[in-house]
């Protein structure tokens, strides 16, 4: 059941308040500045520091005016899932159903499966109720949309036609029954419709962000689109984003080609190549190019393919595997994914395990969980000292914070997609060379910039 997320403000207050702190440590203001700038008594900011008091909408607007942050910069996402877990019914799913309409007529019916406030997807049940009746890419019962932003990960029930737009802008169909997947990137026009006499087929539709939501969206929005669209390099080709990174780099270091062959001792006729996308660098000229800029030779290697933009994966041609070793109580079904996301992994998992007295998986990914299967499950979890149990019925969905330990019994299939968000990758290089213990602060400041008093 989706619990309200305003039941315990205490926890969140706190945060809110180290936030706070954050903020005026960055700011350089002690708690004294910030109150006789913001015109507020000083025993009302330790309050707030404190996380005894509610920082109000009025103190953010005021702090917004006259300090360069932004609202946003005082707002902490509400954490409604204080035991690790959230969890959605499928009789809560059905009572969210809506039917969309295209070209005047019932098109899909929608019903919102788990989501929360902190996790990075947006999944959803979606029944197609369109039929055709051939396989036809341009068959005009097919209504199309527009694309959208978030990435979306697809697990077929039944007969569905899948439509898309290729890479050339070409309309392509994939004839898809149970099992099968795919992966779709933002902004390609897409649809979907049941084949007749097959009965209504479905889709679970999970959309999710990726690197481009939340403040990196805002940042760009700021910048405004003229300037933010020049941050999309040309990565039509590993030579074209290759060249892409390297002008980048150059230029965002000032430097001359000259300059560069000076300094790595590669002709510049060499370097004029490279940046014209005419080969790809060597090894060895990588790390030499990446000394030259003071960087790591990382953000000039190119991705190891560059992937059509819609993955289809059939069902029959999915690895599998069994885990843990020497066991098969869990078979994992590798379902659509795309190199461009290395964070997103998307599986089917059948399950046959009567003993749920282990804690088999500990992910560092969010996680979303539907129960595709004919028979419960139980979910087993341990979270802050507590263990939990919960029973998974068919079509019941939930939602698994990172690093939970957790495993499932019973004998059952779910789909399970894992998701990043916005932490692995590079954030997380960085929280890594910042250290743990710092990793704490940054994430809940704890204390003032420097000890009035003096003390070291």
């Amino acid at each position: 059941m989706q619990e309200s997320h305003h039941n315990d403000e205490s926890p969140h207050m706190s945060k809110v308040g180290k936030n706070f702190l954050g903020i005026l440590n960055d700011l350089k203001r002690r708690p004294e500045d910030a109150a006789k700038e913001l015109g507020i008594p000083l025993e009302q900011i330790q309050a707030i520091i404190d996380g005894k008091k509610l920082l109000s909408s009025e103190i953010i607007e005021l702090a917004a005016k006259i300090w360069p942050v932004n609202v946003s910069d005082f707002y902490i996402i509400y954490d409604d899932t204080p035991t690790g877990i959230k969890s959605m019914s499928a009789e809560e799913s059905k009572l969210s159903s809506r039917i969309m309409h295209r070209a005047g007529k019932p098109y899909y019916e929608y019903r919102d499966t788990l989501m929360s406030c902190i996790a990075p997807f947006r999944p959803e049940w979606i029944m197609e109720l369109c039929q055709v009746n051939d396989n036809n890419p341009e068959n005009p019962n097919a209504k199309w949309n527009n694309g959208h932003f978030m990435h979306q990960f697809t697990y077929f029930i039944g007969d569905v036609n899948f439509y898309y737009l290729d890479s050339h802008n070409r309309k392509q169909i994939a004839v898809m029954k149970t099992g099968d997947s795919m992966y779709i990137s933002p902004f390609v026009p897409h649809t979907f419709a049941s084949r007749s006499n097959q009965g209504n087929g479905l889709i679970l539709a999970l959309t999710y962000g990726n690197k481009l939501t939340g403040d990196v969206k805002q940042e760009l929005s700021g910048l405004s689109t003229k300037i933010g669209s020049q941050f999309s390099l040309n990565f039509s080709s590993k030579e074209n984003a290759s060249a892409s990174l390297l002008k980048f780099h150059r230029d965002i270091s000032s430097l001359t080609i000259n300059e560069v062959s000076i300094r790595t001792k590669i002709s510049t006729d060499i370097i004029n190549d490279l940046e014209n996308a005419k080969r790809l660098p060597t090894n060895e000229e990588i790390i030499l190019l990446a000394q030259a800029f003071n960087v790591n030779s990382r953000e000039l290697i190119t991705d190891d393919s560059i992937e059509e933009k819609v993955v289809v994966q059939p069902y029959k041609e999915c690895k599998r595997w069994y885990y843990p070793d020497n066991s098969k109580i869990y078979e994992f079904v590798e379902l659509a994914s795309t190199l461009s996301l290395p964070f997103s992994k998307a599986f089917e998992v059948n399950i046959q395990n009567p003993n749920s007295s282990d804690y088999d998986f500990k992910v560092g990914l969010h996680q979303f969980i539907y129960n595709v299967g004919k028979n419960e499950l139980f979910l087993n979890w341990e979270f802050n000292g507590e263990k939990y149990e919960k029973l998974i019925k068919p079509g019941d969905s939930i939602y698994v914070k990172p690093f939970v330990k957790h495993s499932f019994s019973g004998n059952g299939k779910l789909v399970v997609l894992r998701v990043g968000g916005r932490i692995p990758g590079d954030s997380q290089r960085e929280l890594s060379i910042i250290g743990k213990r710092n990793t704490q602060r940054a994430i809940n400041e704890t204390m003032q910039w420097f000890d009035p008093k003096g003390r070291n």
